[in-house]
């Protein structure tokens, strides 16, 4: 369609076995060329590239169809085809068989299923299926909230960043108050894990496919495993370690190949990772301890039912488990078992362990904090607990939403003392942006919203912080100078 010196193309690319369901768009207008691709059904990732005349622009817009419809692209009609189904975890839970119940100090239901949760030195997160992120203190206090724009699969660290893998394809940037869409993964991927180490973002699939993307959100190299339904990844320097039906595999982080395969008791439904182990919980009623330099597995934990979640206390010390009969456990490193506690409350989904403290989220929608000190679960096994505190969510609670525009970014007039101002610029058909203030290297990229990148624009950034692949992370807030 078109309508005076702005024309549009409009193409999809959809597969009936379900392989690609995606999108792209290319708009002309004057001299202007944008770029909007995505999944089917979503708003998409947006592209901006401003070029010398109107013919150049044309020419370059001309090339960009050629080459999809070239790869199967074929002109379509915007909402007429359905966007693509995605996987949402199904889970069932059963009443618990223990004896004692947990000792919980607190929890915080979210109003749907949870899976995503992080515990860092002053921070709870927990993300659930509708969407919403919550920050609390490990009082149980709540700090904050932010509305993405689909169900969270799951909330990952990588230093100071959190970020939210959601069933939009995107990956949310949570570490200022405006969430950022960091990662844009292909529409043909529906994720089901990910994780992220040193800005290289790490996705595993309902087809047992690992993916793997760099800090400029360009695809790198993807592996299928032996197994389907990818509930795991961890990476660190030496590798990236893949769970799936058919056990757990380790590839070369550069993508050079698999470095060792071993076969689990069960299908994986969750990993953990310590410096030198992973661990995998199964649907075999296990977890299994893998070293990571072989691939051997070291110990294994048994549980009752299928586990659908595992974390350990620091250096694996203590080993612990959620299975789906709401059922949590704690083992001593070599495998004893040492106790089982219900959950008060459906089954653990994803948990983490810090300061003596057993933080779930549960089948029910809950953040619960379980005391796991000694003295705590010893008065629990002997039937005295504490009262729980039920949380509520405070109603004048501000809720943060995704920018998706530089409009959305507060804008300043001059950058205030102590900051970092970063540009757009266009480097090798990409916009880029670059550090603009002494004292950086100008040559190498910052991992930017794409959202909010504009031809030339300016932006001042809290902090920046160096990576190993040579780039540079923004942390704290971003804002538009004028």
């Amino acid at each position: 369609m078109s309508g005076g010196s702005v024309s549009t193309t409009y193409l999809e690319l959809s597969q009936d076995d379900g392989t690609a369901h995606k999108f792209y768009e290319v708009t002309v207008d004057a001299l202007v060329v944008t770029v909007r691709y995505g999944r089917i059904g979503a708003s998409g990732q947006t592209q901006v590239t401003a070029f010398p005349s109107a013919d150049k622009a044309r020419a370059a817009a001309a090339k960009k169809v050629g080459e999809k419809v070239r790869k199967g692209y074929a002109p379509a009609v915007p909402g007429q085809r359905a966007p693509r189904a995605v996987t949402r975890r199904q889970v069932t839970s059963a009443p618990s068989t223990a004896r004692a119940v947990a000792p919980v100090l607190w929890r915080f239901g979210t109003g749907s299923a949870a899976f995503g949760i992080h515990v860092d030195d002053e921070h709870c997160w927990v993300g659930n299926q509708a969407g919403d992120v919550y920050t609390l203190g490990h009082d149980g206090q709540v700090l904050a909230r932010f509305n993405l724009p689909d169900g969270v699969k799951c909330l990952v660290a990588d230093d100071f960043w959190i970020y939210a893998g959601c069933d939009d394809g995107k990956v949310y940037d949570l570490s200022s108050k405006l969430p950022f869409a960091a990662y844009d993964i292909a529409a043909d991927v529906d994720i089901f894990w990910l994780d992220i180490h040193e800005g290289v973002l790490d996705v595993s699939d309902r087809d047992g496919k690992l993916t793997v993307i760099d800090h400029e959100d360009e695809h790198q190299w993807s592996r299928r495993s032996q197994g389907d339904h990818a509930w795991m990844v961890r990476a660190d320097d030496r590798a990236v370690y893949h769970g799936h039906q058919h056990g757990v595999t380790a590839y070369r982080p550069d993508g050079g190949g698999e470095l060792w395969h071993t076969p689990t008791r069960g299908g994986v439904l969750f990993g953990w990772q310590e410096d030198d182990t992973v661990y995998a919980g199964t649907a075999r009623r296990v977890v299994q301890r893998l070293s990571k330099a072989s691939g051997a597995i070291e110990a294994t934990y048994a549980c009752d039912s299928a586990v659908y979640a595992c974390a350990t206390s620091p250096g694996g010390r203590f080993v612990f488990a959620g299975d789906a009969a709401s059922s949590v456990y704690c083992f001593d490193q070599d495998g004893t078992r040492l106790w089982k506690l219900g959950t008060g409350g459906g089954s653990a989904l994803s948990m983490q362990y810090r300061d003596e403290r057993l933080y779930l989220v549960t089948t029910d929608g809950s953040l619960v904090c379980v005391d796991a000190s000694e003295a705590a679960v010893s008065a629990a096994q002997q039937g005295t607990v504490p009262v729980a505190r039920d949380v509520k969510l405070a109603e004048a609670l501000p809720a943060y939403a995704p920018a998706t525009t530089a409009s959305a970014v507060t804008a300043v007039a001059q950058a205030p003392t102590g900051s970092i101002v970063v540009q757009c610029v266009q480097d090798s058909g990409r916009l880029r942006v670059h550090v603009v203030s002494e004292g950086y290297d100008s040559s190498w990229n910052v991992q930017f919203p794409r959202a909010i990148r504009e031809p030339g624009a300016r932006y001042v950034v809290d902090a920046l912080h160096p990576a190993a692949g040579g780039f540079y992370r923004v942390r704290g807030d971003i804002r538009r100078l004028l």
